[in-house]
């Protein structure tokens, strides 16, 4: 038998679902060269996830598909909260808003997974061809399953060396579909914590084949997003177990079209009965409802239940007596499965960061919250930009420490909100006030209004690090990898001055306010000029730049970037799907954009104010193919049409001081500093940690 000869890729990903296809979609706009395998056949059609939140929704909105999610799928603005009246009948006791006002122009929305992915499709497709990499296109590899996995710690610190080996078997498609319980319905038992881990049967079953074919692959990073049976995690050996605990709880969920005469049917809703378990209601596109069925009836008795007990006949019979004295019946179901609720994560997000985990594959827990697949993403979100510019040589490589420290500690609270939400939820109401072992509907209720910052994503604040530059007396975080030393004393003299601008937190998602174009009025989110193309983010807000010192304030700011900034680090080759907002480019320009993107927004009269004539070249450049960019320079000031965004009020600047803030390629503050010559110095201390020099 011949050798197998190995190929090289920057980045091996294992698994094509929400984590591996946002992982994808990065890397597509970075034009790394990628591959992702994933065992199964297709992608998901029915079932399996379905809440967005609204930080999720920014997120995909900055890859240019948040708004296709927006538009197809059902928006929930209200939760309905059922509980037992004294003689044991479900009666409505409260109705609460289901979103903070005003936290995000996006709110919680469900859609299934399989359009989401199919989105993700569309977005890595509409990054080609990449000027980094004309021949090579990110497309999903199929009925490939890992094999083995090692990696040469000898090489782990070369930037151009592949240290890790894997070994991908190519499925028929036999072995690759997993087998349903019932032909009639399609169920996702097979991917629940219900079901064993098929991987070791599905690679013995392969070995019988004569016609076996293995491949090897040298990479340079391998991230596993292969869920909670996660193949790369167990590869990497017993340090990377997940820890955490199962409960007793079982519950079952159904997708159907219902017939009914419960009232809030269309609502999001918390049933809790007095004797039969509890109920969620969630209220689907395209007249669905998604039902979370607590099954009182099955227990896990301290260890794994029967889940062949567990049909959709049952679950659905659960349901019934739960909204009992509502009728409820169902002509359609589109989707069922079952699990058992517990949380675990693990210690470890990665190997020598050259081996990652993301999503389900390093922590795993109920998805009654809605955070599953939002979180899974997130991880991705967080890795894919450190991954991809590290690649490019752009960002120093100890960067990449910066991942564990930061979804680590997400994963951890998420843990902790899961574990109490699922207990409340699941637990029998208290029969009365003196009733010490019933859960308090009030408490239940509290709990979940106090959640709305953490289950939308908007409460994410990330620890100081290389990335984030606190205040002086909130002291740098290390991670198992450590920070090299140099670049430690670096930011640990970087500092923020957060009273600049109250409402962008270093380590917290920069928000977004509606300003208006200086060159032609047009209204624009300001997320929407900061789309996900890897670049980072220097926002000058400059105050009243009619006045002549003030701008001469910029002018000289402009000068010191020209000079002394952009000119040290790199320039980076845009997808032509890099801005999806402001439209594709059909050629290429005669030099790439700075890695370090500035706009200006001030708060001067449009009409006091001329681009060319009164500002420096570095807030509007030129290229011989396009002549000046007029679209860096925005105003807060009213619109025509769409009425005043007071977007230095939503940050929290005063005009008069201004402020610098230092966006990162994720859209989170890096840092908060003075425009005056004084936080010139701490922009500078924060990027020399961060990119390497030309």
């Amino acid at each position: 038998m011949a050798p197998i000869i190995p190929s090289e890729v920057d980045v091996l990903i294992v698994g094509a679902g929400p984590a591996g296809l946002m992982l994808a979609l990065w890397l597509s706009r970075l034009g790394i060269v990628t591959r992702i395998v994933d065992k199964r056949t297709d992608k998901v059609f029915s079932g399996q996830a379905d809440g967005f939140q609204a930080r999720t929704l920014e997120v995909l909105d900055s890859f240019g598909i948040g708004e296709r999610v927006w538009k197809e799928a059902n928006r929930m603005f209200e939760v309905s909260f059922w509980n037992p009246n004294p003689d044991g009948r479900i009666q409505r006791n409260n109705r609460a808003p289901n979103n903070v006002v005003g936290l995000s122009r996006f709110s919680e929305s469900v859609l299934h997974q399989g359009r989401m992915e199919g989105f993700f499709l569309d977005g890595i497709a509409a990054s080609y061809p990449h000027p980094a990499n004309p021949a090579h296109q990110i497309k999903v590899e199929r009925m490939i399953i890992p094999t083995s996995l090692t990696i040469d710690k000898d090489k782990v610190d070369d930037d151009d060396a592949y240290p890790i080996t894997v070994t991908l078997r190519h499925l028929s498609e036999e072995e690759a579909t997993p087998t349903q319980r019932l032909s009639n319905f399609r169920d996702g038992l097979f991917r629940s914590n219900l079901a064993g881990d098929d991987v070791a049967s599905t690679i013995e079953k392969s070995n019988g084949r004569k016609d076996v074919r293995e491949e090897v692959v040298k990479a340079k990073y391998v991230v596993g997003c292969d869920g909670a049976h996660s193949w790369t995690r167990q590869t990497l050996g017993k340090d990377f177990e997940m820890r955490g605990e199962m409960t007793d709880f079982i519950w079952g969920v159904l997708d159907i079209v219902p017939i009914t005469d419960f009232p809030d049917i269309r609502n999001r809703c918390m049933i809790h009965s007095a004797s039969s378990g509890s109920l969620m209601i969630i209220p689907r596109e395209n007249k669905l409802v998604r039902l979370y069925i607590q099954l009182t009836e099955v227990k896990a008795g301290g260890g794994r239940v029967d889940r062949s007990k567990i049909t959709p006949e049952m679950i659905f019979k659960a349901a019934q007596k739960i909204i009992s004295p509502y009728k409820l019946d169902y002509h359609y179901c589109d989707w069922w499965t079952a699990y058992q609720i517990g949380q675990r994560v693990g210690d470890k997000f990665s190997k020598l960061d050259r081996v990652f985990l993301a999503g389900d594959a390093v922590h795993t827990h109920s998805p009654k919250a809605g955070q599953g697949m939002n979180v899974s993403m997130q991880d991705a979100y967080n890795l894919g930009w450190k991954i991809g510019l590290v690649c490019k040589k752009i960002l120093h490589r100890n960067i990449l420490s910066t991942y564990e420290l930061e979804r680590k500690q997400i994963a951890k609270e998420l843990i902790a909100f899961d574990h109490k939400f699922s207990r409340l939820f699941s637990g029998q109401p208290a029969k009365n006030v003196m009733d010490e072992n019933g859960v308090s509907m009030e408490e239940f209720s509290k709990a979940f209004n106090m959640s709305h910052m953490f289950t939308s994503g908007m409460g994410v604040d990330y620890k100081s690090s290389a990335l984030v530059a606190k205040p002086p007396e909130q002291p740098i975080s290390k991670c198992h990898t450590k920070v090299k030393e140099d670049q430690a004393t670096v930011h640990s003299q970087a500092q923020s001055t957060p009273s600049l601008a109250t409402n962008c937190k270093p380590g917290m998602r920069f928000p977004s306010f509606q300003v208006v174009a200086q060159v032609d009025a047009r209204p624009w989110q300001l997320h929407h000029k900061m789309p996900s193309d890897g670049r980072f983010r220097l926002v000058v807000f400059s105050g009243d730049i009619s006045n002549p010192a003030r701008r001469k304030v910029v002018n000289d700011l402009g000068v010191w970037l020209s000079e002394d900034v952009l000119p040290r680090y790199p320039r980076i080759m845009l997808s032509p799907g890099s801005d999806p907002h402001g439209g594709v480019m059909k050629f290429e320009t005669d030099r790439y954009p700075s890695i370090i993107d500035i706009l200006l927004v001030h708060t001067a009269r449009r009409d006091k104010v001329e681009i060319l004539r009164d500002l420096n070249d570095i807030y509007h450049p030129f290229d011989p193919k396009l002549g000046w960019d007029y679209d860096k320079i925005l105003v807060d000031a009213p619109s025509y049409h769409d009425g005043y965004g007071h977007a230095y009020e939503g940050y929290g600047i005063d005009p008069k001081n201004g402020a610098l803030v230092v966006v990162r390629p994720d859209g989170y503050v890096g840092l908060v500093t003075s425009i005056e010559e004084q936080g010139w110095t701490e922009v500078e201390k924060w990027f020399r940690g961060v990119l390497r020099s030309v």
